[in-house]
């Protein structure tokens, strides 16, 4: 059986981008890349069903994929033909492998019975991951929360995952029901690491290298995923790298916070893309951004009130580039929200309207 890519610095904690509907696109890599890769990308996720094609959108992040670093494909769904016959499809691309997704919350999702719906139904999960083992040559990987109501299903999902020979696991520690709001359970997650013959990536609040060091400490888990704290803070996967190697990163400046933010307005600049579709796709990303940028939420007060790309801009000179010196919160601030009456995206792979925390 195949082994992992290797990190990018060997012998270090793993890191990873979690997948997010709307966010983890080829240009949102490309960005990421600039600031620092981690060591391994996973797709939004594919729909599978009946009628359903691999999207062509979300092929081009794994052809196009310049950043040296692997690309997993992340798969939704519950019919196992269909589900095989999609890996076989999706891996005639460069996909580094296959990825399963069990840990969806939204309701419309697991309503259909996928994502984090299929945690009520271990057995039917089996079968599943059975059937898509038995077909995928490569790697195979799996992402799940610890439940669906409650955290009772995670031992008999993680059994599957070692009788299946699962090459990775990425745990979130919390249930589906518990959404974006309850505690993380890093002990369960240290359980499930004792329990899994696989390499373990703990997911759930990485808000920092400094937070990654302590869950891997707790958890002894082979690397951490992060998703919501990757938008916030691009530089987070280089930061880990330095924090894991014992160095102390060099602090962020607001210009530096300006020049992301230029370079993602441009990446995902499309000559299809109306301005205000545009610029409503920003503010769902400067809406973490904000959180790091002043402690009284002045940034995103400002921002959610912009409807061109001139008036962001004037945000940006306002709030980042009249205090380009001033350093950028390398934790979020306390109290200052991501999303009041605003979308935000997934780390579990939901789509960026269905998001309730």
């Amino acid at each position: 059986m195949r082994s992992l890519p290797e990190p990018i610095i060997p012998g270090q904690p793993l890191t990873a981008l979690a997948p997010m509907q709307d966010v983890t696109d080829l240009a949102f890599m490309k960005v990421i890349a600039h600031y620092g890769a981690p060591d391994y990308f996973f797709t939004e996720f594919f729909r599978v069903h009946a009628q359903s094609r691999p999207e062509k959108h979300i092929l081009k992040s794994i052809d196009e994929n310049k950043t040296t670093r692997p690309v997993f494909a992340q798969l939704i769904g519950e019919d196992t033909e269909h589900m095989v016959r999609s890996a076989l499809d999706i891996l005639k691309h460069p996909a580094a492998g296959i990825d399963l997704n069990l840990g969806c919350p939204a309701p419309k999702v697991y309503k259909k019975n996928v994502g984090g719906g299929l945690l009520r139904e271990p057995e039917r999960i089996a079968n599943i991951i059975r059937c898509l083992r038995d077909a995928i040559p490569g790697l195979f990987t799996v992402k799940m929360r610890l439940g669906f109501n409650d955290e009772s299903p995670m031992q008999r999902v993680v059994d599957i995952v070692n009788e299946n020979k699962v090459n990775l696991l990425t745990v979130h520690g919390r249930t589906v029901k518990g959404g974006y709001r309850s505690e993380v359970n890093y002990d369960s997650i240290a359980e499930l690491v004792k329990r899994a013959h696989c390499p373990v990536l703990a997911n759930g609040d990485i808000t920092s290298a400094a937070k990654a060091v302590k869950v891997i400490a707790h958890t002894q888990a082979a690397g951490v995923m992060i998703g919501r704290h990757a938008i916030r803070n691009p530089w987070i996967f280089k930061q880990c790298r330095e924090v894991f190697a014992g160095k102390t990163p060099e602090p962020v400046t607001l210009r530096q916070v300006d020049d992301y933010i230029k370079r993602l307005f441009d990446a995902t600049r499309n000559i299809d893309f109306p301005e205000l579709a545009h610029v409503n796709k920003m503010k769902k990303y400067l809406n973490f951004v904000g959180q790091s940028v002043d402690a009284t939420g002045a940034f995103l007060y400002d921002m959610r009130r912009v409807t061109t790309e001139k008036e962001l801009t004037h945000v940006c000179e306002k709030h980042l580039l009249s205090r380009a010196s001033d350093i950028f919160s390398i934790e979020p601030y306390p109290g200052i929200i991501a999303r009041p009456n605003c979308e935000t995206p997934d780390s579990d792979g939901c789509s960026l309207d269905s998001i309730t925390a």
